[in-house]
């Protein structure tokens, strides 16, 4: 059975022009040009689909995840024209000169403008932004399903199921999120199977001494705490069940300090260890609630940040998911499936989609 094109409404709609004027607002042409230039993917002679419009046509897949590709293209073009973004006469392409356009072009540009542009963007004093000065940042973790491609399921694997394999390969996206505005500003992505706590590395240079970064406990260990804590952001983190971190000292508000260590046998000589701050709180009355919880914070100080506030502050964390599900449910407008059936073009259209995704959370602010 021949598959029927999904098309949008005859004729060019003003909100398909204001949505490409959102994304040129936080991607400039401008910018769009100089990292094709840095990146070496600028269009070397005339083509039908130049390397700018390109780059807008991948972000453009995000905006109109449920139409054809032929119909995507149609509607950048309206706001192409209605932008006057210059450039040659433009006409529609056939799917397959779309896919060689964004072969050529590659993952690189894409993933460029989103690490020079991604940014938290509240200013002081935004309500669930900040805590006594410190702006909190979530780091977490998500997974994206991909086509059943047998190059995705070598590159990037497949989940198992509890009979045999699951339907679709999966790729693991890591992220840094800002909890009050829910903008991703940093990202990485890689196998499904891939552990977050080998992944995050890559992230903890985009925190700052401004940041109080939240994390759950798949990611408390000597070196990752370490290394995040070098940065200079304040971090609030929960303990696994089995980890041990005895006091030290009773502070006045219940909590105590303790000494995070690389291994038990430094733990036993007292070697090289990290102060840290250990909080430990029930949740009576909830239901499906664990008998305690434990988080571990740099904050050592329990006057200018008290244990309860802490406490309650962690469930901030849950932002992130909620960015997650813009990403995967909210912005395509049902589950999320991304349409490359190749890997380099699987990381672009990701790159694109975070891309979107920050530029409607910026405008979403701003009109807030």
């Amino acid at each position: 059975m021949v598959r029927k094109a999904t098309h949008l409404p005859n004729g060019a709609r003003i909100s398909d022009q204001v949505s490409l004027g959102v994304l040129t607002s936080t991607v400039p042409a401008a910018l769009v040009d100089a990292v094709l230039a840095e990146t070496g993917r600028q269009s070397q002679r005339q083509r039908q689909l130049p390397a700018r419009l390109v780059v807008y046509y991948v972000m453009a897949l995000a905006l109109y995840a449920q139409s054809s590709y032929g119909e995507v293209l149609r509607c950048l073009l309206e706001g192409v024209r209605w932008l006057r973004l210059g450039g040659a006469e433009l006409a529609v392409a056939t799917k397959s000169a779309v896919t060689r356009a964004r072969v050529r072009l590659g993952a690189a540009p894409v993933r460029v403008l989103f690490e020079r542009l991604a940014r938290p963007f509240a200013t002081p004093g935004v309500p669930g932004a900040w805590y006594r000065g410190c702006r909190i940042v979530s780091l977490d973790g998500t997974t994206l399903d991909l086509p059943d491609a047998p190059e995705l399921e070598a590159r990037y694997g497949r989940p198992g199921a509890s009979r045999g394999t699951s339907s679709y390969p999966q790729l693991q996206l890591l992220s840094l999120t800002e909890c009050g505005t829910h903008a991703i500003f940093a990202a990485a992505l890689d196998r499904y199977d891939a552990s977050e706590v080998r992944l995050a590395p890559a992230l903890l240079e985009r925190l700052r001494p401004e940041m109080l970064c939240l994390a759950d406990r798949a990611f408390v260990g000597f070196e990752l705490w370490r290394e995040a804590a070098a940065s200079g952001a304040n971090l609030l983190w929960r303990l696994r069940a089995n980890q041990v971190l005895p006091c030290r000292q009773r502070l006045a508000d219940g909590s105590y300090l303790s000494r995070l260590y690389a291994s038990p046998a430094h733990r036993r000589r007292d070697e090289g260890g990290l102060v840290v701050r250990v909080i430990e709180y029930r949740l009576e009355g909830v239901p499906g609630a664990e008998p305690l919880y434990r988080l571990v914070t740099t904050l050592l100080d329990p006057v200018a940040a008290p244990a309860a506030e802490l406490a309650a502050l962690y469930h901030e964390r849950w932002e992130s998911e909620g960015a997650f599900a813009e990403l995967k449910v909210s912005l395509p407008g049902e589950r999320l499936m991304l349409r490359s059936r190749r890997a380099d073009l699987v990381e672009q259209e990701v790159y694109g989609l975070l891309l979107v995704h920050l530029a409607l959370r910026q405008l979403m602010y701003e009109a807030s």
